[in-house]
């Protein structure tokens, strides 16, 4: 049978995996020197910075040379690219630790709250335009104009501070802004990183409701600053298709309309589907000012210290792992285009 043949049997989600593989690895490279090359134009000296002010030139060079920073800027590339093809990211300048460690211990908090914080942002965003497109001129309608006018101006880091000051500080009906859990519980053994689920599996319904209790307000803060732009998009597609002919010609037909609401909401899934894949990725770097604000300990906070104290293998690592993050959401996206659309062609 001829390779032709055999590709055209796999079943289309894997023949848009195998398609789109290919292309990861000279992204991947290009992010790898991008990043490099930028890293390397912020102002700070890693070893003046180890060492402090007060350390002689001669231990600043010795330093320099046993982190390689003393090679040229092609030289101290072809070694990193080799290291990271080991899956060597470095050795963090500010923790001391191989930064694939430090990755792996603060990746389980980040991909926690971005995760809720999307599921969430998805059931605000559609629920509020389904309602406003079917009761147009009602209550609902009204409010999405409104928000979709003001959720794209609110900074993140803002209404977080506002949730903190209204909700745990006036109120004092929310958790404390330190951490993923109470400082007094311990953490359930990890299984699969997130508190959540790995307090239900342990059986610890105390660390579950602490871990809970201390999600609401980063989630919150991330779903009010995001869920705008969801609605909108949801509100002008889903609007498109349920004022359609095929539309009115299953409303005549008696259809029920919940029936009519769910086969317009499904043929407004891709557009739906690529706004929620390009705000899952871009969730990963707007966590980074909600960790900080909530001491939360994930990638976010890392990258920030990162930056400050120009630790370069950290910054590096941090961007190497969100890049492939977005590019396999990226590639979940085209996977669920087929399963919604069958009409696209791979």
């Amino acid at each position: 049978m001829k390779p032709f043949a055999l590709w055209a049997k796999l079943p289309r989600p894997l023949r848009i995996v195998g398609t789109r593989l290919p292309l990861v690895v000279p992204q991947m490279f290009g992010v790898m020197l991008v990043t490099f090359l930028l890293v390397r134009l912020l102002p700070g000296d890693p070893a003046l910075l180890m060492l402090g002010n007060t350390a002689t030139p001669e231990s600043i060079a010795a330093l320099r040379q046993r982190l390689g920073l003393d090679l040229s800027i092609w030289q101290q590339f072809l070694l990193y690219v080799g290291n990271v093809l080991h899956g060597d990211l470095g050795v963090s300048l500010f923790t001391s630790n191989p930064v694939v460690t430090d990755l792996a211990e603060r990746a389980p908090a980040t991909l926690e709250l971005i995760t809720y914080a999307m599921i969430v942002t998805i059931i605000v965003g559609v629920t509020v335009a389904v309602i406003a497109v079917v009761r147009k001129g009602g209550i609902v309608d009204y409010f999405s104009r409104f928000y979709g006018l003001a959720a794209g101006a609110i900074p993140d880091f803002w209404v977080g501070l506002l949730l903190i000051f209204f909700f745990f500080y006036m109120a004092d009906i929310a958790a404390a802004p330190f951490g993923r859990i109470d400082a007094l519980i311990n953490a359930p053994p990890t299984v699969t990183g997130f508190y959540t689920i790995d307090s239900l599996l342990a059986g610890d319904l105390v660390a579950f409701k602490s871990s809970v209790a201390r999600l609401i307000l980063p989630v919150l803060t991330l779903t009010i600053v995001n869920a705008g732009m969801l609605m909108k998009m949801t509100k002008t597609t889903f609007s498109d298709i349920y004022r359609s002919e095929f539309i009115r010609h299953q409303r005549a037909s008696g259809l029920p309309e919940r029936v009519i609401i769910r086969s317009a909401l499904r043929n407004s899934l891709p557009p739906i589907i690529t706004t929620v894949g390009f705000l899952f990725g871009f969730l990963l770097g707007a966590a980074v000012l909600v960790e900080t604000i909530f001491a939360w300990g994930g990638l976010g906070q890392y990258a920030v210290q990162a930056v400050v104290n120009s630790d370069y293998p950290a910054i590096q690592g941090f961007v190497l792992v969100a890049a492939a993050f977005i590019l396999i959401i990226y590639l979940i996206v085209d996977v669920l285009y087929e399963l919604v659309d069958p009409r696209i062609k791979v």
